[in-house]
């Protein structure tokens, strides 16, 4: 009898490579670490910004020419005049849209979701490192204002200490714009996700909206006292509101309120939108 033929040996069966590990959100925080520090407009943006804060708060110091004998009331724009702080509120939330949309234009956010289908978890991501940042921001404007504006008064023996009624709030109030205001231009920017839509609706919201309402009736008091600058321009004054005066004043804890909500709010609604629609 013929032996039939050997058949060819067959290859072992091979088990399909390993699928790589998800990320881990530590690894999307240094992800958009990098993204943000390898910019080279972020440090020039940052230090051109805390320089015309600063100075703003000494040219407005010295510009008022109100001589006082000694140490008196803390006279908070001084220290936080309103060229600084619009400066802050709109310089924060440009830079913050612009982490989202500048990837919407050149498509990179196509390859950090396929990278990473966590969409939420990319949102989250981007979140906290633009609050980090923006955060010490925010302290460095705070403090240097504070200080310089009471280097100036200093010279005219009026100058007040850090310990003073109603300085610490007014520091924490500005340092957190900075971070409320970029939170909510990066939610506006996953809303929006064009470069113009997002900076003009940014600067309406933060800026152009609050003068449209006055606090002679109670409803529109009511809802200038929900933005976010008005908030923050009632936590910095240090003097309680007239009893006989026909406006509706806010209150203090309904400011932090405030500005504890709008970047809550608008990044809850940002992540759940991702979700829903393509990229």
């Amino acid at each position: 009898m013929k032996t039939p033929p050997l058949s060819p040996a067959l290859p072992p069966p091979t088990s399909p490579p390993p699928s790589p590990p998800p990320a881990r959100f530590r690894d999307l925080l240094a992800a958009e670490w990098i993204k943000t520090r390898s910019l080279r407009s972020t440090p020039w943006t940052l230090a051109l910004t805390l320089l015309f804060v600063i100075g703003s708060a000494a040219v407005a110091t010295a510009s008022d020419h109100v001589t006082r004998p000694g140490p008196a009331d803390f006279l908070p724009f001084d220290a936080f005049p309103p060229a600084g702080s619009w400066t802050l509120t709109l310089v924060a939330g440009s830079a913050g849209a612009l982490t989202v949309v500048s990837e919407y234009g050149t498509g990179l956010i196509r390859a950090t979701t396929v990278a990473v289908p966590a969409r939420g978890s990319v949102v989250l991501a981007k979140a906290a490192v633009t609050a980090a940042l923006w955060t010490v921001a925010g302290a460095v404007a705070a403090t240097g204002s504070f200080l310089a504006s009471q280097a100036v008064l200093n010279e005219r023996h009026a100058a007040v200490p850090i310990t003073h009624p109603g300085v610490f709030r007014a520091l924490a109030a500005t340092t957190l714009l900075a971070p409320v205001c970029a939170l909510v231009g990066l939610a506006l920017g996953v809303l929006i996700r064009h470069a113009a839509g997002t900076m003009i609706t940014s600067v309406f919201l933060l800026l152009m909206l609050p003068p449209m309402f006055s606090e002679r009736d109670r409803w529109s008091a009511e809802l200038k006292h929900a933005l976010v600058t008005p908030a923050w321009s009632r936590l910095v004054q240090n003097w309680s509101p007239d009893p006989a005066s026909l406006g509706h004043s806010a209150t203090v804890p309904g400011s932090w309120t405030v500005l504890t909500l709008w970047p809550l709010l608008t990044l809850t609604l940002a992540a759940l939108v991702i979700h829903r629609r393509d990229v």
